[in-house]
């Protein structure tokens, strides 16, 4: 693949992102603070809902996909963002084990008291885009991308 399309890809895969890691944060913060649900758990739902959300626009605007097997596109889709939630986890997980004291701890940033677990989250987000792009392109919508290379 050239390398012009696959800047112009990963930049509309990160606009995809962005607004996916607003209901990410959204649905996460209504999960832990509001329902009271344990973080990973908490994590868990709003990242799956975050992917779904991710899903249809990456297909409809990132890799323009006609697939009429949608079912089976979503559910390659899904594939890549459980690989891509055991790593979103594991950094979370990671972080409570190597900083306990930081995890449970909050900052003030902009006159805001904010958890330094979402700091961690914004870690955790940053390391999975990177799987979840390079994952989707090449798996979920190959033919897509096979197709702007020929």
């Amino acid at each position: 693949m050239e390398l012009k399309p696959l800047i112009l890809k990963f930049l509309k895969f990160g606009v995809v992102g962005a607004s996916g890691m607003v209901v990410d944060f959204a649905v996460l913060i209504l999960m832990r603070d509001v329902v009271g649900l344990p973080d990973l758990w908490a994590n868990t739902v709003s990242f799956t809902t975050a992917a779904t959300t991710n899903y249809i626009l990456n297909r409809i605007w990132t890799f323009r996909s006609q697939d009429k097997q949608v079912g089976v596109e979503y559910l390659k889709f899904l594939g890549v963002s459980i690989i891509g939630l055991g790593i979103n986890n594991g950094v979370l997980y990671l972080s409570s084990l190597l900083w306990p004291e930081a995890y449970s701890s909050s900052i003030t940033l902009l006159g805001m008291n904010i958890d330094v677990f979402y700091i961690f989250k914004l870690v955790a987000i940053a390391i999975t885009t990177l799987w979840n792009f390079f994952g989707n392109m090449l798996f979920t919508f190959k033919e897509k991308t096979d197709a702007i290379t020929h």
